[in-house]
């Protein structure tokens, strides 16, 4: 497999065209976010490649699946991905904004592999500036769009790094939304939290359900929570 696509079990990204490739955040975040089983709505902003558009679509047979991104080559990979792959009619990919959807029914469920570079120097080419700097969706922007869009009783999932955990929970406070679920996440035992799976909705739980895993326990080899949470996902 070539560094320009990426083999799952049931299928196939392809990401030449696309600034960020697969990774091992998009991957945590479509296996980790959660969705109502059923006729479910789910969204995915900033959808890339479209890889979580499709793992959320494999995970939710029953659910309707939307991805969207600003940049246009972005989507046309994603739409082609998508057209290749097992779950083409469930899933519809668009090229916009995601802060500019009008939507009247709402969405279930709303997943975002958001920019992390808050305050740092943006890179030369646009198109890798759109996907990883926060110039056109910062935490402000994505928080109050996830508070439009979400029905009632919707989840909005994302992955961030660790240094930016204060910014989005003092954001969804702000806005009236509660973090519900947090999943700390370490390369290996030895290292601080690099990442963290962050769960918001619009309606408190009793209690925050917070986790601290590691990816790896040896170079190489995936921890059990690790490679249970992705087994119907990697080849290897």
């Amino acid at each position: 497999m070539s560094k320009n696509s990426f083999q799952f079990k049931q299928f196939t990204i392809n990401q030449e065209h696309c600034a960020m490739k697969v990774g091992t955040d998009g991957t945590l975040l479509g296996a980790w976010a959660q969705a109502p089983q059923g006729q479910s709505r789910i969204l995915d902003i900033g959808t890339g490649t479209g890889l979580m558009a499709l793992m959320m679509a494999q995970r939710y047979p029953d659910a309707i699946v939307h991805g969207i991104d600003i940049d246009p080559d972005a989507a046309s990979q994603a739409e082609e991905n998508v057209t290749n792959s097992p779950f083409a009619k469930k899933i519809m990919i668009n090229r916009g904004d995601a802060t500019k959807i009008n939507d009247s029914i709402g969405y279930d469920a709303i997943v975002c592999n958001p920019p992390y570079f808050v305050d740092s120097l943006t890179c030369p080419q646009e198109q890798r500036t759109l996907a990883r700097h926060t110039v056109t969706l910062n935490y402000t922007s994505l928080i109050q769009t996830a508070k439009r869009l979400l029905k009632d009783n919707g989840i909005l999932s994302v992955i961030i790094p660790s240094e930016n955990s204060d910014d989005i929970e003092t954001t969804a406070a702000l806005e009236g939304l509660f973090i519900t679920r947090i999943c700390l996440i370490k390369t290996t035992p030895n290292k601080l939290p690099k990442r963290q799976l962050v769960e918001i909705r619009k309606v408190p739980a009793n209690h925050i359900d917070f986790h601290e895993e590691v990816l790896e326990i040896a170079p190489g080899q995936r921890s059990d929570w690790y490679q249970q949470l992705t087994k119907d996902f990697y080849i290897k």
